[in-house]
């Protein structure tokens, strides 16, 4: 009797916790929806980050209390990358209670070099030409002084190259004075004027360094604002430190010098609905697997006749894929997954590219329509769908991904399952940092963040570290495609299948520290934890 009831007990206990796992999947989300050449200039940097310090680090002998629930919130500069200790262990606690997973990547990457020291100084030195190649002096902190006399731009003024601009907003206001004077000095560029007025006095016209002065103050004010500035070193893209002082006062902001971004239009077509055809191009990669290509291509066919697909292809001996609006581009054998990924999208000349592994099947969920609906009407750059299986159960694999400062040795990437925010006006929508391998993006943005074609066989999470700061990414669960069934029994697989198998998740041939030197050394990490 007791035994009977202990195994009620047992079965009881199990089906609770797969009811409360199952609402845990079928529970709507609460979320509210929201709108959505290397110079370093050491001498200016000294000067700014003197005087940003005078006025952040002032009253030194005024006593202050520490709030710790918002000074735990600033930046340490000290991450760690920790695990979650198992407290207790039930059936199904993993999905009741995901605990959080540490990878150290220093330590994984390192073991296999016989003098580690040496390559992480390497990894340094890369580090430092990474942040000299992208310094730029309009990074600086920079901090108009309360009460401070001269009147100047903080932000908001750029030249082209080599080209000549008004300085907007310059300007004294200082107390009776018998005599007024302001100077101007510049690094990258001179100054001038476009006019001169009655009553000042210029000097340095044409220089680095300019001086005008006047017993008027509503003079001087007037010349200021005709003084020009003109771009002298050329530079595509930084900025220069400006330095604007009068008697007892020095104050510095930037010019941003670069070129005006060139627009790169596409001729979609015209009409109220969305012409899939002239805006989207499907992407695939295939090895191995024409069965499936086949099945999708007709998939695809069926709802968007006439919508081009590219297809890149690394087998040892291609087949020909034929078709209208089919191009199949042959890459060397085994050439590799991401390999395969740039090759497709460089060859896409519509606005956006869908991509959609070889073994996927376009069902009627399957509407491109509402992935260019939300491209077109946010700020998206890219859009996930939702994957489901033969089994029923659909997978819309939604990450958030962070990076903590971590000193010399790194940084620390953190992924976390989930998402930020719904996106408002489309509730089952919502911004992401990582989505599922089923996504439509715009063409530019893509190539710019491009695949590392290291990653031959097993790659997804790399790409979406690399977008991270350039994509702003979503996912839509009610955009549908199907995954052709992976379940083979043994006894019935081709020979095809036989060898695709062997390949794709054979450990011969594989360097099994890239993923870890691709975190570590390219990315600059030093642990990473998931969830």
């Amino acid at each position: 009797m007791a035994h009977k009831c202990m195994t009620y007990l047992k079965l009881t206990l199990v089906a609770g916790l797969l009811f409360i796992v199952i609402f845990q999947f079928w529970i709507p989300s609460s979320s509210s929806g929201v709108d959505i050449r290397p110079r370093q200039g050491k001498l200016e940097e000294k000067l700014f980050s003197e005087k940003t310090e005078d006025l952040i680090s002032g009253y030194p002998d005024i006593a202050y209390h520490t709030k710790e629930d918002v000074a735990s919130r600033l930046a340490q500069n000290a991450c760690l990358c920790l695990p979650d200790e198992e407290t207790f262990h039930i059936p199904f606690s993993n999905l009741l209670f995901p605990r959080v997973w540490a990878h150290n990547l220093q330590q994984a990457f390192l073991e296999y070099y016989p003098d580690p020291e040496i390559v992480k100084r390497h990894r340094a030195q890369e580090y430092d030409n990474f942040q000299r190649r992208s310094y730029s002096p309009a990074d600086l902190l920079n901090i108009a002084e309360a009460n401070n006399p001269l009147q100047y731009p903080t932000q908001g003024v750029e030249v082209q190259p080599l080209k000549t601009i008004f300085i907007p907003g310059l300007g004294l206001k200082q107390r009776e004075s018998s005599n007024y004077e302001v100077q101007l000095k510049a690094t990258l560029g001179t100054f001038d004027v476009a006019a001169t007025v009655d009553m000042v006095s210029i000097t340095g016209e044409g220089e680095q360094q300019m001086t005008l002065s006047s017993r008027l103050l509503s003079s001087l004010n007037r010349q200021l604002q005709v003084v020009t500035y003109t771009n002298t070193v050329f530079h595509p893209k930084t900025a220069d430190l400006i330095q604007f002082a009068t008697e007892g006062h020095q104050s510095f902001f930037t010019i941003k010098i670069g070129h005006k971004t060139v627009p790169k239009l596409y001729k979609s077509g015209y009409g109220e609905e969305y012409n899939i055809t002239s805006l989207v191009t499907i992407a695939t990669k295939t090895f191995l697997r024409y069965d499936k290509l086949k099945d999708l291509i007709d998939s695809i066919r069926q709802f968007y006749p006439k919508v081009t697909i590219v297809i890149a292809d690394d087998n040892e001996h291609p087949q020909p894929v034929k078709g209208p609006h089919i191009e199949q581009y042959i890459m060397p054998f085994g050439k590799g997954w991401f390999a395969g990924r740039n090759l497709a999208v460089s060859q896409v000349t519509t606005k956006y590219v869908l991509w959609v592994d070889d073994d996927f099947i376009f069902t009627a969920n399957t509407k491109l329509e509402k992935m260019v609906e939300i491209l077109e009407k946010t700020t998206l750059d890219l859009v996930g769908g939702a994957v489901r299986e033969v089994t029923g159960y659909t997978a819309t694999y939604r990450h958030t991904i962070s990076v903590e400062e971590g000193g010399p040795d790194g940084d620390c990437l953190h992924f976390r399952d989930g998402f930020h925010h719904v996106i408002e006006g489309y509730p089952t929508c919502v911004v992401a940092d990582a989505v599922i391998n089923f996504f439509m993006a715009q063409t530019d943005k893509v190539r710019q963040v491009g695949f590392d074609p290291r990653l031959s066989r097993a790659a997804h999470l790399e790409f979406f570290v690399d977008a991270l700061g350039s994509l702003h990414i979503g996912s839509c669960s009610d955009v549908i495609i199907n995954h052709a069934s992976k379940i083979i029994l043994p006894w019935s697989k081709t020979e095809t299948q036989k060898s695709y198998e062997k390949f794709r998740y054979s450990s011969v041939g594989v360097d099994k520290n890239l993923h870890n030197e691709i975190y570590y050394f390219k990315n600059r990490f030093k642990c990473m934890t998931s969830q």
